[in-house]
């Protein structure tokens, strides 16, 4: 990865694009096979029901955002995109959620990221109670920020959801 930074910005941003692109539509369609292969098998009536819908219903509505803010995660991307794969998220909805997520990611990366990560390691390394503060500190905004968010949505009752729309 060092190689890839040393380059132009450029060139370093387009690679690195290429490579979280074909990485998280490889896991998608990993993903897609994976619920294929359950369509086939013994199992198949556990995932027809109410709650599995449901679940469904969730991912294909809410699922893009998922799939963008998981670029922003470390360990859960994966998971989220074959999540994706395996509820059968539209291509339509996915595709535009990674290209953004991919982007987010490379501009990141190119940047700042591995200096950050970097630092936030040897920080946790030198000492871990204060990375442990640190991380927590910012898991705690991210809350604050998400129950703000779900505040405001819930004394908006005549709002449209988001993805919903208003003919």
């Amino acid at each position: 990865m060092d190689e890839i930074l040393k380059l132009p910005f450029g060139a370093a941003l387009a690679i690195l694009f290429g490579i979280v692109m074909v990485r998280v539509n490889v896991t998608y369609w990993l993903g897609r096979g994976a619920a294929a292969g359950v369509e086939r098998s013994r199992f198949a009536a556990r995932f027809h029901t109410s709650k599995a819908a449901k679940a469904q219903g969730l991912i294909r509505r809410w699922g893009p955002f998922a799939v963008v803010l998981s670029f922003l995660t470390v360990g859960v991307q994966t998971a989220i995109n074959f999540a994706a794969g395996a509820a059968v998220m539209p291509l339509r909805r996915y595709l535009p959620a990674a290209v953004v997520g991919s982007a987010a990611w490379a501009l990141l990366y190119a940047t700042i990221g591995f200096a950050a990560i970097d630092a936030w390691l040897a920080l946790a390394a030198f000492s871990p109670l204060t990375g442990l503060l640190l991380l927590a500190l910012a898991s705690g905004v991210v809350l604050v920020v998400i129950v703000r968010r779900r505040r405001r949505a819930a004394l908006a009752p005549d709002a449209p959801a988001a993805g919903d729309t208003v003919v």
